[in-house]
This record gives structure tokens, sequence and C-alpha cells, in this order.
């Protein structure tokens, strides 16, 4: 089979790996319909995973069709149409059992990781009963691609943790597909105010059209004081950091309003600075999370539903035999207007 895999820092190459096979009697094979690239990806890329070895097949999201079952399966069989989640649980150690699948003790963040991902014609998904979601028939499988992590993502990380509220406000910095994908969800709960953070403004004009009331471009002007205008001075209840680098999570420190929370959604690959010296009395609180995927099967009801529309989030499809030059695309934003590429395989 064909896959992309990674080859160190800066390098990776699409070329021919051997097809997996069942290593254990829980695991499924699935011949992969489609996949897209992810952030993470692009950390990988940069060196801010170490743990990812050379030779790894990259790509944690996707959809697809089971083709082989190992013993121990019991929820799928061949032929059937799957979600695959980005995050691996055998639903029975004691992460699992306090709903913490992204600690699960045999797999959590595995997929692209520390096995072989998505970015393939074929994936092995360990534990499939409790990693694998049934596509229901009729649904668009290219907009279930968002559910394999951004949407869970964005929702558990952003604004579950961020305790978005009715009336609350809400900034979300970094309007890119996770922080998009924290916008959509936002949305449940009905804040008065969500304020989108970019420096790029075709990715803020899309976040009003997704439902953002207001949008700051931060490299234009003071973006503190113009955030701080809009709150009466105040900050915003919830900020949400989407984006992984220093200078965004600062940004929420200086953001935020007496009891508000900051919730880190984005991959940080270097130290960060904590202003305690002007966060230690404003009764702030602050979460970390990896996405633990406890809301797929809510957030696949809302796309049933016809509540969510994920395929928003879609800009560019291509076949998978050109991820190249999809990741060409989507590391190069602004310039393609990218959000989600999705890979098509033929």
């Amino acid at each position: 089979m064909k896959a992309l895999v990674y080859q160190g820092p800066g390098q990776k190459s699409w070329e021919e790996r051997p097809r997996p096979v069942i290593l254990h009697p829980a695991d499924v094979i699935v011949r992969v319909s489609r996949t897209t690239i992810c952030g993470t990806d692009l950390h990988i890329l940069k060196g801010d995973v170490p743990e990812v070895e050379k030779g790894r097949i990259l790509g944690h999201e996707g959809v697809g069709v089971v083709e082989e079952i190992g013993g121990q399966v019991n929820n799928f069989k061949p032929g059937d149409h799957v979600l695959i989640s980005c995050i691996t649980s055998c639903g029975s150690c004691e992460y699992c059992r306090k709903g913490m699948y992204s600690h699960c003790l045999r797999g959590g963040w595995i997929l692209g990781h520390l096995i072989d991902g998505t970015q393939a014609e074929y994936v092995r998904i360990p534990y499939a009963d409790n990693s694998l979601y049934k596509v229901p028939q009729g649904l668009d499988e290219e907009a279930l691609v968002m559910l394999s992590d951004i949407l869970p993502t964005g929702f558990e990380c952003g604004v579950l943790n961020g305790q978005v509220s009715p009336g609350s406000t809400v900034a979300i910095v970094g309007a890119g597909p996770v922080g998009l994908a924290a916008l959509l969800t936002a949305q449940f709960y009905s804040p008065s105010e969500i304020i989108m953070v970019d420096m790029d403004d075709h990715r803020l004009e899309v976040s009003r059209t997704f439902g953002a009331t207001r949008t700051v471009n931060s490299s234009q002007g003071n973006v503190v004081d113009a955030i701080m205008q809009l709150t009466g001075g105040k900050g915003v209840d919830t900020a949400i950091e989407a984006v992984g680098v220093p200078a965004t999570f600062e940004l929420c420190e200086s953001i935020i309003s007496p009891g508000g929370h900051i919730a880190n959604v984005g991959v940080h690959g270097k130290s960060v600075d904590l202003h305690l010296e002007s966060l230690w009395s404003k009764n702030i609180t602050i979460t970390t999370r990896l996405v633990d995927t406890v809301t797929t099967p809510m957030l696949l009801k809302t796309v049933q539903s016809k509540k969510l529309d994920p395929s928003q989030l879609i800009t560019h499809r291509l076949p998978l035999s050109d991820i190249i030059k999809a990741y060409d695309v989507f590391q190069h934003a602004a310039k393609e207007k990218s959000l989600k590429v999705i890979l098509v395989a033929e």
C-alpha cells in the first residue's frame, strides 16, 4: 500500500509500505476512504513531538470501510463504514473508566504518533470496539472526518474546559480548523459574545460566517486594548488558546477577566511564561487537555439532526496520492485560503 511517512523533522515521503495485519484479537483493519491533515501533523514535522519516530506513517483522522476483524471484535464486521477516532481506548483500564480515553494505558493518542496512522490506504485500529463508530447511512462521510479529532477537540478542550455558558463572553485565539470547531460548538451554550482573534483576514471573515460576533486581527495594533474595549475593560469570561505558541497563550493571560477560564487547546512545543504576578489574585482557572473523544457520539447525533454542519470546515479536496501537495496547501493556509483538506482514496 501507499502511505505518507515521517522521515524526521521537516521531511516526509509518499512511499510503498506493507499493508497492516491483525496483531491482536481486538484489532480491525480499515481501508481508508477519506483522511485529512491536522495541525498536530505540522507540529510533528517541526520536531515538536519528539517521540514520533522516523518511519512512522502519519495521520489520526479518517473514515473508511472495515476489511478484516480480529477474533475479539464484537461491534463491527467486514463492509461496515466507520469513523476512526483519533484516540484509541481499551474501555477497561483505570483511565478509560474515568472517561479519560486520551490517557488509556493501552492506547490514547497513538495513531500517527506511536503506531502507524491513517494517511495511508489501510490502517490497523487497536481496540476497535471502543475506538471506531459506525457511520449512519446517508451521512456525508467527508464531513464526518471532522469528528475524528477537531470537533471533539475544540468542544472538549476549549468549550467544556472553558465553561462557556449562556450570556458569557468568549475569545478564541486562533481561527484555524480547531479554533473554528470551538466557535461552532461554543454556540451550543449561547454566549453573548464570541470574539475570534487571528492574523489572517480571510479566516476572520470565515469565522464571521460561522457565528463569531466580533473579530480582531492580531497583527494590526494592540490586540489586548482592542479586546478590552470590546468588553468594557473587563476582559473575557473564557479565553480559548487554539494555536500552540507562547505569544497566543500569553495573550489569553492578558485578556481574561477575574473569575475567568483559560482553556488551552494548542499543541505547545516550547515553554510559556505563566504571569502569576498578575494572575495570582484574579481567581483564574487554567485548564489543559488532550481530547478524550467522549463527546463524539453526541456530536455525531448533532450532525445527524443537522444542528451541526462540519462540512463548512472543508475547503480543499485532493486525491490521497496528492498528499504531498495537500500538505503544501495546508501549510500555506493564508495563501491558499485553506482550512481542512480532504484526501480521497482512489
